[in-house]
Formats: C-alpha cells, sequence, structure tokens
C-alpha cells in the first residue's frame, strides 16, 4: 500500500527539514543548554505531541482549509509570531540570570514546546506543499498519509531529542555568567527573528 521508492525520498527531504535549525531546534537546545537534559526532553514532548496534532490536522484536509481560506492561516500564522517573539524577548531579559535561579514547571516546557511545534512555519508550508507530491495516486492514500505523518512525527522527536541530550552534556560550558548571557541573546534573537520570519512568511500555494 506504500511506494517505497517515493516514501524513501520523502523521509530524506524530511530529515533534511528536521535537521535544519529553526524554531524548534533553538528551543530544545537553549532549554538543554541553560536548564538540563531533563528539561530538553520535556521540551521534546511538546514538540513532538504539538507535531502530531499539525500532522494529524493537516493529513485529515487541513491543507485543504488553509489553501482555501486565508483568514485561518493568518490567525495561525500571527499566534506563532506573537508567541515566537515573546520567548525571545523573555529569553533576552533572562540573560543575566543564573539557569536554576527561576525554576520552571515541566507542563512549561511541554507547553512552551507544543505551541512553537503546532506553529511552525518550516512544518506547515513543507507539509502542505510537498506531502501531495509523495502519494501515488495508484494506491490508496490514507495509509501513505498515515505513513509519512506517523514516520515524520517520530524523525522529528528523534533529531529534537538528540539535539536536547547534546546541549544538556555541554551544559557546564554554558554556566559561566558570560557564557549564559551569550547563550541566551544568541536564542532569544534566534526566537524573535523566527517571529519576524513568520510573519513575512507567504501563504503556502
Amino acid at each position: 500500500m506504500i511506494n517505497w521508492q517515493l516514501f524513501t525520498a520523502f523521509l530524506l527531504i524530511t530529515f533534511v527539514l528536521v535537521i535544519t535549525p529553526g524554531p524548534i531546534v533553538t528551543l530544545v537546545i537553549a532549554t538543554g543548554a541553560t536548564r538540563g537534559i531533563r528539561a530538553a526532553l520535556t521540551t521534546v514532548i511538546g514538540t513532538t505531541l504539538g507535531n502530531a496534532v499539525l500532522l494529524t490536522a493537516i493529513a485529515l484536509g487541513l491543507s485543504w482549509v488553509l489553501k482555501a481560506s486565508a483568514e485561518l492561516f493568518e490567525i495561525m500564522r500571527w499566534c506563532g509570531v506573537v508567541y515566537l517573539i515573546y520567548l525571545g524577548v523573555q529569553t533576552w531579559r533572562s540573560a543575566a540570570v543564573p539557569p536554576d535561579a527561576v525554576p520552571i514547571g515541566r507542563r512549561v516546557h511541554i507547553s512552551r514546546g507544543f505551541v512553537v511545534a503546532i506553529t511552525n512555519p518550516k512544518t506547515i508550508a513543507f507539509m502542505t506543499a510537498f506531502l501531495p507530491q509523495f502519494v501515488d495516486p495508484g494506491l490508496p492514500a490514507a495509509p501513505q498519509l498515515a505513513a509519512m505523518c506517523t514516520m515524520s512525527v517520530l524523525l522529528a522527536g528523534l533529531i529534537d531529542a538528540a539535539w536536547g541530550v547534546t546541549a544538556g552534556l555541554g551544559r557546564g560550558f554554558f554556566l559561566s555568567p558570560r557564557r549564559q548571557t551569550l547563550l541566551n541573546r544568541i536564542s532569544g534573537s534566534v526566537l524573535i527573528g523566527g517571529g519576524i520570519w513568520l510573519s513575512l512568511a507567504r501563504r503556502p500555494v
């Protein structure tokens, strides 16, 4: 029920998409480097849930809705803009605060990861633009969509977790106030930049 040639090509392109630094990778690395592996992996739970919800929605027809309704896309786009810029500003403002000085609960890490993932412009644009190209019209569409979405969520979760563990293992390098300030300001700038980029992103066609 799956065209393996198309499916393999889809996985390769998806791998490139997921491993490329973006809002999710930036959030996971910043969390792992400043708050440790557990916090990073908790954040990955949120990003994985967000990816699962978003891809499921797209597979069930959200891609059609986005193409048919500019208003819905604009609402999602601007929610992502506001939240990414908010996270960036918060990260920048906490540049001089030691990483453990302000505790953050598990639910906060999960919710941050979830919101960033579900409004990630890379996922929305990529899946709505390219997912139909990898569906073999000669085979039932539902199994193909299910397989591609499932593998995308698993692949993204594994790679995000790897980023988080790597950042967490190097946490000691960032514990000095100077390095902590530099990390938070870089992370904050990237998150703000992601929000600005999302505000300028064009509606997928």
